[in-house]
């Protein structure tokens, strides 16, 4: 009915609108954003609830008033979503392989990208994943010269680099030349520190820098940041090393923002786990921990995290709920969890329930990885099944559910009372 309605809402914001975007970690990112400008007195009209397509932005638009916007944008409708909002700033983090049934491989995505770049550049700046190839390669020209207006960030620590390429590993080729990637390290999937040995694309020296970082488990990590405006150490609660690359993206986008860097790092070490990204509840006495999983980058990560938490002991420890779903919003094709490495969790797991529409296919794809078959429950409905994980649980059991899983699973523990309603 009003097909122009999100560039005429748009218009109304005095000072522009931030889009971020990325394959994972757009939610978090956003979030991180939005709390350094809340410090800042600077509360934003922002899709806060996650829904990221065109109705997302427009509702936000709708049902907020404000002098800025800050909205996540879905990969596929970034295009659009920009053309209608001509944005001040756009943040983009990362592109993995996700629901290939819907977005086709990298190589599209990054196609439609580097022309919504190109069609914006100038008027619009940039924050921009250095240690992405398919991301960096956006803010050059065809003479590899950085585009003004962009600013990259990235990892500079050596000692969190992974020990071998992993088998999720997307950025193969040079899009310009098509000549193989050659990497000195890579820290999470294809993100690292690589050169085309062919046209001499590599990777941008960043301008925001994680230096040294020390990965903490669950309870978050610790991040020596260099930025144009000096460093800063930030103390984040929510762990991984993916939420490394979402915080200085956050910062860097923060700085582009006007904001002052202790202030925003600040906001950004007190903001909590975002809807199940790391979100911890208390059930029948034990710590629920929800690692929501999408695509093999993603649960390579959470893997890695929970191997932090295993290696202390010697024992089988962890305690794990899996939960695969196939539902529109997961993405119909289930087979990127033969692409993600559960192969590391052999040795490290007490028990594991599988639950989801998928939950057969689960098991089987653990029972290959080496977990033991007696230690594999499948349990496909979604009540049942977490209540027998937590009775079966020694101490904190990992609920690693797809999105349809984790928004069936946080509405129950809504409904009991155990977790704050996350639409209120």
């Amino acid at each position: 009915m009003a097909p122009d309605a999100i560039a005429r809402l748009g218009s109304r914001l005095p000072e522009g609108a931030t889009i971020v975007s990325a394959t994972n970690g757009k939610t978090t990112t956003a979030s991180m954003i939005a709390a350094a400008l809340r410090a800042a007195g600077r509360p934003p009209v922002h899709n806060r609830a996650g829904s990221n397509m065109t109705w997302g932005v427009a509702t936000a638009l709708l049902e907020q008033t404000g002098e800025e916007g800050l909205f996540e944008v879905d990969e596929a409708w970034l295009p659009r979503v920009a053309d209608d909002l001509d944005p001040r700033i756009v943040v983009l983090g990362n592109l993995f392989r996700d629901q290939l049934d819907r977005y086709g491989e990298l190589e599209h995505i990054a196609d439609e990208w580097a022309a919504a770049v190109a069609k914006h550049a100038g008027a619009t700046g940039f924050v921009l994943n250095a240690d992405d190839p398919l991301i960096a390669d956006l803010g050059r020209d065809a003479e590899l010269a950085r585009r003004p207006g962009v600013t990259y960030f990235g990892i500079e620590d050596p000692s969190q680099a992974l020990p071998e390429l992993q088998h999720a590993f997307d950025a193969k080729y040079c899009r310009r030349c098509g000549a193989p990637y050659e990497y000195e390290r890579a820290f999470v999937g294809h993100l690292g520190h690589y050169r085309c040995p062919s046209c001499g694309a590599d990777r941008p020296a960043p301008d925001v820098a994680a230096t040294r970082i020390e990965l903490e488990g669950m309870r978050g990590s610790r991040t020596q940041v260099r930025t144009p405006d000096g460093e800063v150490e930030l103390r984040l609660r929510i762990p991984g090393l993916y939420n490394v690359y979402n915080a200085l993206a956050a910062l860097a986008a923060a700085q582009r923002l006007g904001l002052a860097l202790p202030e925003a790092a600040r906001a950004m070490e007190e903001m909590r786990a975002v809807f199940g990204r790391v979100e911890t509840v208390r059930v029948a006495g034990k710590d629920l921990s929800m690692l929501l999983i999408k695509n093999p980058a993603g649960a390579n990560e959470v893997i890695r995290t929970l191997l932090l938490e295993a290696r202390a002991s010697g024992e089988p420890t962890l305690d794990l709920w899996v939960g695969l779903n196939d539902r529109i919003a997961d993405g119909r094709d289930i087979s990127w969890v033969w692409d993600a490495d559960f192969e590391l969790l052999a040795g490290h797991v007490r028990q594991v329930t599988c639950a989801g529409t998928r939950a057969p296919e689960m098991a089987v794809r653990l029972k290959y990885a080496g977990i033991a078959p007696e230690a594999i429950e499948v349990a496909p409905g979604i009540t049942q099944s977490i209540d027998r994980a937590v009775d079966r649980a020694d101490g904190r059991l990992f609920a690693l559910p797809t999105y349809t899983a984790l928004l069936e699973l946080r509405t129950l523990l809504s409904k009991r009372g155990l977790a704050r309603d996350y639409w209120e």
